[in-house]
């Protein structure tokens, strides 16, 4: 999907070892809190956002572990909650419906001016919202990658 970023990695930490170092801990990221829990043989990282009053959008991450010898793969997946995708997601239709209105008039011999201000339009709000994205869905990605990250060893 357009909003899920996946990252594996290789560890010498045993299953057991790492689920007992995650379940159960919480994550402070941006004044956030986010707790690991267990879940269908993965661990999920999930946010407490009962208390928040303004709009977030917020990852939900899912790591799964598979030992393979005296190695274990690590998957971790990050996607956006279901409650968050709308926003987004109409944001990313919207600018490119401009985008695709301003090259479709300039190829019939629109008014030239209309089709210039149509696509700056739109490619300004796509640069600013993927800015936005990234200075807070995807940072919040990259935080809980690093603190899960940091609780295995690596040969």
């Amino acid at each position: 999907m357009l909003f899920t970023r996946t990252q594996k990695y290789q560890s010498s930490t045993a299953r057991e070892d790492l689920k007992n170092r995650l379940v159960g801990h919480h994550v402070k990221i941006h004044n956030m809190d986010f707790e690991v829990i267990e879940k269908e043989q993965s661990l999920r990282i999930i946010p407490h956002a009962e208390q928040e009053e303004g709009i977030k959008t917020l990852p939900i991450t899912k790591v799964e572990m598979k030992q393979d010898g005296n190695k274990m793969n690590v998957v971790v997946t990050s996607k956006m909650r279901k409650l968050d995708l709308g926003g987004p997601l109409l944001i990313v239709i919207f600018s490119s419906f401009l985008i695709a209105a301003s090259v479709i008039l300039m190829l019939v011999g629109g008014e030239i001016k209309i089709s210039y201000a149509l696509l700056g339009i739109g490619v300004a709000i796509l640069i600013t919202f993927f800015v936005r994205m990234q200075m807070g869905y995807y940072d919040y990605i990259r935080k809980i990658r690093n603190y899960v990250k940091s609780q295995m060893d690596f040969a």
